[in-house]
């Protein structure tokens, strides 16, 4: 008797001694690298817990079916372990963070090569160039001055999405508020564009 109730004083003790489980919240999290407009397979997430005030806002909303987001862009590289959220999509989440009344404007560029320099988030400045004839002096206009490029076709894969094929050439999107999105409508149409990356 004296040994099972020293038993039992012990498994009390041991009991009261061991911290109890932290509080966790679910969340989607990558389970191994993905590249900028890698399209998502089910494969690619799972669930883990977290502390809840590690959980951020727009965290992927159905934990317990990844496969909602199966088909869905990466807008940028995510890091194995990454918790999903979704800013990190493609669609309209591109805007995400952005100040209020913020637009994605899509540009051409004029020299398509330039946009092998560019990464999202960079800060551009879009540059308007024009001439009135052969023997005329380009005038040149910044139409836009430190706007944050949003998507260029380095981001998309042929299978989801905009797709980088040959409609796709210089393309690239860069968020502008409402002011600049308008002179930037159609400024492809009014002569050459360009962009300088700025700090």
């Amino acid at each position: 008797m004296a040994a099972i109730l020293l038993c039992a004083a012990f498994a009390i003790a041991v009991q009261q001694l061991t911290p109890a489980s932290p509080l966790t919240s679910k969340v989607l999290v990558a389970t191994h690298d993905l590249p900028a407009g890698h399209t998502l397979a089910v494969a690619d997430l799972v669930a883990a817990g977290v502390s809840p005030e590690m959980v951020p806002d727009g965290s992927l909303a159905n934990v317990e079916a990844p496969q909602a987001w199966a088909g869905r862009q990466v807008s940028g590289p995510v890091r194995r372990g990454e918790v999903m959220t979704d800013a990190a999509l493609v669609g309209e989440e591109l805007l995400i963070g952005a100040p209020p009344g913020s637009q994605a404007v899509p540009l051409r560029l004029t020299d398509p090569a330039t946009v092998q320099l560019l990464r999202q988030g960079q800060l551009v400045n879009v540059v308007l160039s024009t001439s009135t004839g052969l023997d005329e002096p380009a005038s040149n206009e910044v139409l836009a001055r430190s706007v944050p490029v949003l998507w260029t076709p380095a981001l998309a894969t042929s299978g989801n999405g905009l797709k980088p094929g040959p409609e796709a050439d210089g393309l690239v999107v860069v968020a502008a508020t409402p002011d600049q999105a308008v002179h930037l409508a159609g400024a492809s149409a009014r002569g050459k564009i360009f962009l300088v990356i700025v700090k």
